[in-house]
């Protein structure tokens, strides 16, 4: 699997979709971007939505880690594999913000 890091800018997504596929009963999101298509579960999406909203409505917090976790004993209707926050931190990654 390549690794390489790709930025994708708000100029490279032709389009974004959300919707429950017929005979599903959870949300997809689609991303059409300028070189490829990108569908996330609805669990991806949500711990994307997560982490966000822990940044971006935090008076402090400037970084949240959510690492896939493999559960049980879980609620009912969740999956086994997680998204869960690890430990604390403070430091984003050093990513080129600049490209």
């Amino acid at each position: 699997m390549d690794h390489g890091i790709k930025i994708y800018r708000n100029e490279d997504v032709e389009e974004i979709v959300a919707c429950i596929p017929e005979g599903h009963r959870h949300v997809r999101l689609i991303l059409k971007l300028s070189d490829q298509i990108i569908i996330l579960q609805e669990a991806t999406v949500a711990a994307i939505v997560r982490a966000y909203l822990n940044i971006a409505l935090h008076p402090t917090r400037k970084y949240i880690r959510l690492v896939k976790r493999c559960l049980s004993d879980l609620k009912q209707g969740f999956a086994k594999t997680q998204l869960m926050e690890e430990s604390e931190d403070n430091k984003c990654l050093n990513i080129p913000l600049d490209k």
